[in-house]
């Protein structure tokens, strides 16, 4: 069945970090956010209950995984150069969707990737962001930087299996369910 799942950036929530299993819905959350304020910019229906969406200037995403062979670059490549474009092009009245950065190296240096840009989008350029993750350490960024929130897409497990809810809820997620997922 449809979920509908509200959002709400403003200038005191500025930024959410996404986390939730995978196949949970949150790269589906972050697609239908900026469809839904594309859809607006252009003068067209929105679906939803109701919608107050201020101007923006541009939408910038980092969203998938896929290499360039053609260019000689790897999918870890790809990844980082549409991120320094996002970071060096977005302003304050920018969308921008940021999923799962970091992912194509060491988990190590992946976190302090995501770590790094998520703290330059929210303390140098002040976009309005939606960044899913699985490194559960960025849901401590809330405490430590203004105009953050954690929200969450859960999962329920039963038996040997897992049901995914597709429900945006507040707060971070309990535990990522990989190995649940993963036996799927």
């Amino acid at each position: 069945p449809f979920i509908a799942n509200p959002i709400e950036l403003n200038p005191q929530r500025r930024m959410l970090i996404i986390t939730g299993p995978n196949m949970g819905g949150k790269s589906t959350y972050m697609r239908q956010t900026a469809l839904i304020a594309l859809m607006a910019h252009i003068g067209s229906y929105v679906p939803a209950e109701s919608a107050s969406i201020g101007p923006l200037d541009r939408i910038f995403t980092r969203i998938g995984a896929s290499d360039d062979l053609a260019s000689g670059r790897s999918t870890f490549m790809v990844e980082m150069t549409e991120t320094a474009n996002i970071l060096y092009n977005a302003t304050r009245n920018s969308l921008v969707l940021m999923d799962e950065i970091g992912r194509g190296t060491s988990t190590y240096d992946g976190l302090s990737l995501a770590w790094a840009s998520a703290e330059w989008l929210a303390k140098e350029i002040g976009a309005m962001t939606l960044f899913a993750t699985h490194y559960f350490e960025l849901t401590e960024l809330p405490n430590v930087l203004p105009h953050l929130a954690n929200v969450h897409l859960d999962a329920v497990e039963h038996g040997d299996g897992i049901a995914f809810m597709h429900a945006v809820q507040e707060g971070a997620a309990s535990k990522s369910y990989g190995l649940a997922v993963a036996g799927l």
